[in-house]
């Protein structure tokens, strides 16, 4: 079973690890299997798209928001 975390989609939370910290920004997913989250706006990594016939006809790059550890985000109280 998975861990119970006290942080949920759409929380605000500030990073206290890592290149983005400082950073204040909303929850977008929680992953309690793997303990990790998903925050907006922050851990940006940029991704190669390959070319389809529906959403990127020319294929190319993505920024993407990457999981951050559980572990490295605080919630902000009062918000």
């Amino acid at each position: 079973m998975a861990t119970k975390y006290k942080i949920k989609k759409g929380d605000t939370v500030k990073i206290i690890a890592g290149d983005d910290k400082g950073k204040v920004s909303e929850v977008i997913a929680v992953f309690p299997k793997t303990g990790k989250v998903l925050v907006k706006d922050c851990k940006i990594a940029k991704k190669t798209v390959k070319p389809d016939s529906e959403k990127n006809p020319d294929g190319g790059f993505v920024n993407k928001e990457m999981p951050i550890d559980i572990s490295n985000v605080a919630k902000v109280e009062g918000e």
